[in-house]
């Protein structure tokens, strides 16, 4: 504690003097002054809180020290969760099981029956066209024939008229090289268990073949026979094999120019690679000389 300075003007006891400098004459030890000194005006100064403030002071620096200490735990903590939160995005960004929803197991499976349900063989010992080795299949009747007219006999632009059916599986389907020219009759059969349609051969009223017979075996040279009405009574006939439009051997027999008259020759043809093949007997336009009308006869060769 700070002492309180005595106030001016009032003094010490030390510092008593035998005469009093304001009274000369007085007896310093009985002398009393004749005036009262002034009170001290001036207000006592209030102590120094000097340990209060540094009691003070220290709280805050303990609390700041604590603070500090504290700090890198909360900081830990933190970085301690931190990495969780951002691996989050890696276990969605990287799921285990996409791939096998992306590829799944069971697609080969699902193709794997198309190999299985292919057709069954067709017996094509009866058909004429389309030609087994061609691949060529019709699941139209009307197709099948017009097929048959342009590219085995070859009608040029042919008018191919409506299905007729005769029974369950077989029909016939009509061929007319104009609107005015005569019916070729095209055979049409439904085989093997997918339903395709196969052309077993034709006929037109204008040729009517007697020999070779359908499905007979022959030999070079064939004989032929039969009545036939086209221009200037000309048939051309043609030897074909399985598999090919290009005839073994062909000839040409005479019929009647103006009526229906009889007609027979021997055709010479190459020895055939096929065990099956077809004799076709086949008139022209006189006028200009496209196929006018067809008749095609199923054989096999001896």
């Amino acid at each position: 504690m700070s002492q309180i300075t005595p106030p001016m003007g009032v003094g010490r006891p030390d510092d008593r003097s035998t005469t009093h400098p304001d009274h000369p004459g007085l007896d310093p030890e009985t002398a009393v002054p004749t005036r009262q000194p002034r009170p001290d005006t001036t207000e006592p100064r209030p102590p120094r809180r000097t340990g209060l403030i540094a009691l003070g002071l220290t709280i805050v620096a303990v609390g700041a020290l604590l603070a500090v200490l504290l700090w890198p735990s909360d900081r830990g903590d933190e970085d301690a969760t931190s990495p969780t939160t951002t691996q989050a995005p890696q276990t969605t960004a990287t799921p285990t099981t996409e791939p096998s929803t992306t590829a799944p197991t069971t697609e080969p499976s699902t193709t794997a029956p198309t190999a299985t349900t292919a057709p069954e063989p067709v017996d094509t010992s009866t058909v004429v066209f389309p030609g087994p080795p061609s691949g060529v299949r019709y699941d139209d009747p009307v197709d099948a024939a017009r097929g048959f007219a342009v590219d085995f006999v070859g009608f040029t632009d042919p008018l191919v008229g409506e299905f007729a059916r005769g029974d369950a599986r077989s029909g016939e389907v009509q061929v007319r090289p104009t609107a005015r020219g005569p019916v070729t009759t095209v055979f049409v059969r439904q085989l093997g268990t997918d339903g395709t349609w196969w052309v077993l051969g034709s006929a037109t009223a204008n040729i009517a073949v007697d020999s070779p017979g359908s499905g007979d075996a022959i030999a070079s040279p064939v004989a032929v026979s039969g009545n036939a009405l086209a221009w200037e009574g000309v048939v051309n006939v043609e030897i074909r094999q399985d598999g090919s439009r290009q005839p073994l051997g062909t000839g040409v027999v005479t019929g009647g120019g103006d009526t229906m008259r009889s007609f027979a020759g021997e055709i010479e043809y190459s020895t055939p690679t096929a065990d099956r093949g077809a004799v076709l007997f086949v008139s022209h336009s006189a006028m200009d000389g496209r196929v006018w009308q067809a008749a095609v006869v199923r054989v096999s060769f001896a």
